[in-house]
């Protein structure tokens, strides 16, 4: 996984395939990236969600001090963008490591939870009713 730009790598994702099968791409290399360094017998389960659950603390403490005005407006100066852009890389790869690891396809467990959700949440037509699911 080169930083370099000016050589073509073969193992680049096609930005105009699917946007599924760009996933699955990124994550096979995710994976070959791993076994090129010998790192698969500590890409176990417990590891990978530990290691996911601290890039995503990462991310939160970007945003921890910061008020909801000034939160929304971190992509407007480089050096945030940028760390935060880097945490949101992270947590995506080890998710898809993860997932990698215990056969989960991501989209299709996210659409199905997002099926589950518009039946557990439906629509009521009421604008008064916007308490999220935690609420």
């Amino acid at each position: 996984m080169s930083d370099t730009r000016d050589t073509p790598d073969t193992n680049e994702p096609d930005p105009g395939g699917q946007p599924g099968e760009r996933l699955h791409q990124l994550q096979r290399r995710l994976a070959e990236f791993a076994a090129e360094r010998g790192w698969q017998p500590y890409h176990t389960p417990k590891n990978l969600a530990v290691a996911l659950s601290v890039e995503a603390a990462e991310l939160v403490e970007i945003f921890q001090w910061l008020t909801p005005e000034q939160s929304a407006k971190v992509m407007e100066k480089p050096e945030t963008a940028h760390r935060v852009a880097d945490e949101v890389a992270d947590v995506l790869a080890y998710l898809l490591q993860f997932c990698e690891v215990l056969g989960v396809d991501v989209l299709d467990a996210l659409a199905a939870k997002i099926e589950r959700n518009e039946f557990r949440f439906p629509v009521t037509g009421s604008s008064t009713s916007n308490c999220h699911s935690s609420e």
